[in-house]
């Protein structure tokens, strides 16, 4: 296949482009580099089957030739940069997911969008089903992200059902791994740089909010297999652990050795105290369930981290998950 992935040089759409690149197909990376890094996809430069344009897709997307498929991962993705970016985050969201999907219906290409658990808001239901509609503020800060995302699904569904294309929705959890910026202000890049230079951790509430954490390779599995199904969607992909941001920051400094000691600070606003993914339907339709649990994944980032502030020094931006 050939395909078009945006948001190539993110976190995980560089991902994303190792894995279609592994398994024999042509990628086409573009991205606008407003939160991505070109290391990300250095190590793919030279590569026959890979290319890399710079562009803006709330901007006319044009591809020449043929496409297979389009997987739109182009956005601000952690809460330090939606709050900074918040009309580039609706954009990304409304004029990129309207720009992406008119090039998936001129090229006659299946489309895959990258949406998020951050559609459930602060939910209600747990775990969060695909069936649930969700508790989303729609002007509070979050809102942002989360309403760019819940737009971008029923424009993607709307493609779907007015001019048939085959389009297929993603709804991504909490995930981590090597390339995640180390002050993008998510919570384990967050813990595990604080621990590395033995700064307190900074808990955002009481530490009793929880997330589910995937490791990329796994992400990047169920969101490939769905491509590759017959299935629309939406399905989650995340893994369906539970456990506290405490219990987290705990695992963090025992793992990295470090003496940092835990910080609690206020909560901020609308941040879910509750999120698991229900990934029944992606076990039954896909055959996909998380493989690698916490310990193992986080052993495998941490000496990623490790190499950046030895790098790097100090990073300062911090924010909650």
């Amino acid at each position: 296949m050939r395909v078009l992935i945006t948001g190539a040089a993110g976190f995980l759409g560089s991902h994303l482009c190792d894995r279609f690149l592994a398994e024999g197909h042509e990628v086409i990376g573009m991205d606008n580099l407003i939160t991505g890094s070109p290391a990300n996809i250095a190590h793919l430069i030279g590569n026959p089957a890979f290319s890399f344009v710079v562009h803006d897709v709330t901007n006319f997307v044009y591809v020449d030739g043929p496409l297979d498929g389009v997987l739109h991962f182009a956005s601000p993705a952690s809460p330090i940069d939606y709050l900074e970016l918040p009309i580039q985050t609706l954009k990304v969201g409304s004029l990129g997911t309207h720009k992406t999907l008119g090039l998936a219906r001129a090229k006659n290409a299946r489309f895959l969008l990258a949406s998020t658990s951050e559609v459930y808001g602060d939910p209600q239901v747990h775990p969060q089903p695909e069936s649930y509609w969700g508790h989303v503020n729609p002007v509070g800060p979050r809102g942002v992200y989360d309403e760019a995302k819940r737009f971008a699904e029923a424009m993607t569904m709307a493609y779907h059902r007015f001019h048939d294309l085959d389009a297929r929705i993603v709804r991504i959890f909490n995930t981590y791994g090597r390339r995640m910026r180390p002050n993008d202000g998510r919570v384990v890049s967050n813990f595990i740089v604080q621990a590395l230079r033995n700064e307190p951790l900074t808990v955002y509430g009481d530490g009793s909010q929880t997330r589910s954490f995937c490791f990329v390779t796994d992400e990047v599995d169920g969101i490939y297999r769905l491509f590759n199904s017959d299935l629309t969607g939406p399905v989650n992909i995340g893994n369906p652990i539970e456990l506290t941001v405490g219990q987290l920051a705990r695992t963090v400094i025992e793992l990295t050795g470090s003496s940092s000691t835990i910080e609690k600070l206020p909560l901020p606003e609308d941040d879910p105290k509750v999120r698991r993914p229900d990934i029944s339907l992606a076990r039954a339709e896909l055959g996909w369930e998380p493989a690698v649990s916490l310990d193992e994944g986080l052993r495998e980032t941490i000496p990623y981290f490790r190499k950046l502030v030895d790098e790097r020094g100090s990073v300062s931006r911090t924010f909650a998950s």
